[in-house]
């Protein structure tokens, strides 16, 4: 099969597409045929080095967690999916070398979902970690109905779920983005505001929130602290440090129950709550130039390889 490989850490360049050998399939486990897997800032952070102290990794490794695709093979003790059946997944495994930048996967049942028949496959790649996270943070934060949530980078992939899970749990959104993307953040349910300097005081002028959910971590949660009042109600996913201020850390999607998660993510989007944003695909050989927007930070959405 081939597959984006890196055999050495570094920027963009060391991304190869390479032949490899197809993947073996344990007793639990399906192999899928990929038809789109999405790219996720922690790909590139993955390909810089700067995780090799948070997950177990072997080099040359395939990148890549989010997956959808067509089952082609069973293993013996699978009893809920079968060849031909359209799948998404979640597949990060205990240890990073075989992703999913790749034409085949195998993935444990645990990391699997049934894909909504009415997203397209690029529309369902876009899905899992991304969906993941929101679910999962808003409902570490305890977002209900008649909250007022305010979403940090709420353009982004993960921004734009949190929107809709927040719309669909009966919160009122508030969402930051540049003026460009004020247009997209109304079409999701929420109501835009720009960013950076002065953040606290425009919240207020639109009511305030009662939480508050970072999608960036880059320096906005004193700000969010400000405008919640309380450390408490400040939910982020990305900035390492944000245990000096006392805010909850998700650390992003993570595999607990990830197949009953992830199964509720696939039914939001066939209910129509959520919006599945694609931004721009790629073949496998473009992966570099994904990499290279991911790594920019200004994506509406998600980017997406098709192999």
């Amino acid at each position: 099969m081939k597959a984006i490989t890196i055999a050495s850490y570094g920027g963009a360049d060391v991304m190869q597409l390479t032949d490899q050998p197809d993947p073996v399939v344990g007793p639990d486990y399906v192999l899928v045929r990929v038809r789109a897997s999405s790219v996720n800032p922690v790909d590139y952070k993955v390909r810089e080095g700067y995780l090799q102290g948070a997950f177990p990794s072997h080099l040359p490794l395939i990148l890549g967690w989010d997956v959808a695709g067509v089952v082609e093979k069973v293993g013996p003790a699978v009893r809920d999916f079968a060849e031909g059946d359209e799948v998404i997944g979640y597949v990060r495994k205990d240890s990073l070398e075989h992703g999913t930048y790749a034409e085949l996967v195998s993935a444990h049942v645990r990391h699997l979902a049934r894909k909504p028949a009415s997203a397209s496959f690029e529309e369902a790649a876009a899905l899992p970690l991304a969906g993941l996270t929101a679910l999962q943070s808003l409902r570490l934060a305890g977002v209900s109905e008649g909250d007022t949530v305010l979403v940090h980078a709420a353009a982004g992939g993960v921004g734009s779920f949190a929107v809709q899970v927040a719309v669909a749990r009966g919160a009122r959104v508030i969402g930051t983005a540049s003026a460009v993307n004020h247009e997209y953040l109304r079409s999701l349910g929420a109501e835009p505001t720009t960013y950076g300097d002065g953040l606290a005081e425009r919240v207020r002028e639109l009511g305030g929130a009662d939480l508050a959910f970072d999608a960036v971590g880059f320096g906005a949660i004193p700000a969010l602290i400000d405008i919640t009042g309380s450390p408490d109600k400040v939910v982020t996913i990305a900035d390492y440090s944000a245990g000096q201020y006392g805010v909850r850390v998700t650390g992003g999607a993570s595999d607990e129950s990830a197949d009953y998660a992830l199964q509720v993510a696939a039914d939001l989007a066939a209910q129509g709550k959520f919006s599945l944003p694609v931004a721009r695909t790629f073949s496998l050989d473009e992966a570099a130039e994904a990499h290279r927007l991911s790594q920019d930070g200004h994506v509406r959405g998600k980017l997406v390889l098709v192999p």
